[in-house]
């Protein structure tokens, strides 16, 4: 599993551009699914066929990360973000640009503190203010590598483990639920149609969630994603319920109603699972944020659909980290619940 995150991880693929990530899932999948297709939004739908119930289980290939909007004179990259950064992290940052000619390294520049006034000192960092440097002197040189208006833009960061089996790196957010999805395809024994789907551009409108639903038709559907958890410094935990190390969090509410309510039924059927098998698992009522479960729900005249997330500190930054058991805890819940049926009639 720490393998496969790794892997996951440490490989690039920004909204839109989740070409390099569909590659590694087929790889990973061969010879485990029945058949394994690309839509024409970029979803990647991997299928285990069974009775005519059927599961859709969605995870998000895409992580945020900029874009080249504009290069002056002396060769310096402005950008947009694609996604949602907290926008002070990013500065003296390395990155990757993917290009038309292959990666090439660059640095989001600043300006010295030695050069700053005391109010500037004071401030947070802007977009605006903000650069890619590729070392190029000119436009004509940036072109030479391959970089042009529209070439995306990555963190340049390598997963790293810590103690206690726990694990650092960029875009956990959500190749940990990729990484999930991927082993319970793998290992799952069921009697139901699973639609394993990778979903695009789910960080910039849940997109790809929304196509493939409509396309599937499933009678219910789970997103394997992450969450945040109230246990570190800086967030209070009854703002936050989830915790490192405590298994799987089974998401009630999203965005305070918002935008998912999670279907009942569901509930008590991961739950029941969990507590018949002892797999521990958290529950969670959140006031921000959203999964592919939220746009999936509203699909089709209305689709069940719940969230089972892992909970990740410090999400849409280069040092998200996870505990490894809660990854393993969420397959194992997810793998005990499959081989049930919830209590829905077709």
């Amino acid at each position: 599993m720490e393998a496969l995150i790794r892997k996951l991880s440490d490989a690039h693929g920004v909204s839109g551009f989740e070409e390099n990530i569909r590659n590694i899932i087929r790889e990973e999948l061969a010879g485990f699914v029945d058949d394994i297709v690309e839509d024409r939004m970029g979803n990647l739908i991997a299928t285990r066929r069974g009775s005519d119930f059927s599961v859709m289980i969605a995870s998000h290939m895409d992580e945020i990360g900029l874009m080249v909007q504009y290069i002056n004179d002396k060769g310096f990259l402005s950008f947009v973000t694609i996604g949602g950064w907290h926008e002070p992290i990013l500065p003296t940052r390395r990155v990757v640009l993917h290009g038309t000619k292959g990666s090439v390294t660059g640095v989001l520049g600043s300006k010295p503190p030695h050069v700053m006034k005391p109010e500037d000192r004071k401030k947070q960092p802007e977009l605006k203010d903000m650069f890619i440097d590729v070392g190029a002197r000119s436009p004509e040189e940036v072109a030479d590598l391959g970089i042009e208006i529209g070439t995306p833009v990555t963190l340049d960061v390598t997963a790293t483990r810590l103690a206690n089996g726990r694990l650092t790196g960029k875009a956990f957010d959500n190749r940990v639920g990729v990484a999930v999805l991927i082993e319970l395809l793998r290992r799952m024994e069921t009697p139901h149609t699973v639609y394993g789907v990778f979903t695009v551009q789910e960080e910039v409108g849940l997109k790809g969630a929304k196509v493939a639903a409509f396309r599937l038709k499933p009678d219910i559907a789970i997103a394997t994603d992450v969450t945040i958890p109230g246990d570190h410094p800086g967030i209070q935990i009854k703002d936050a319920t989830a915790e490192l190390g405590k298994g799987p969090v089974l998401s009630l509410v999203n965005a305070s109603g918002r935008g998912l309510i999670a279907d009942p039924r569901l509930i008590a059927w991961l739950r029941q699972a969990g507590d018949k098998n002892s797999i521990p698992y958290q529950l969670e009522v959140g006031d921000g944020g959203n999964t592919d479960a939220t746009i999936i729900h509203l699909e089709q005249g209305g689709i069940p659909s719940i969230p089972v997330s892992v909970p990740t500190r410090y999400i849409h930054s280069p040092v998200e980290m996870i505990d490894l058991a809660d990854v393993e805890a969420t397959v194992q819940l997810l793998l005990a619940a499959m081989r049930k049926k919830p209590g829905f009639k077709k």
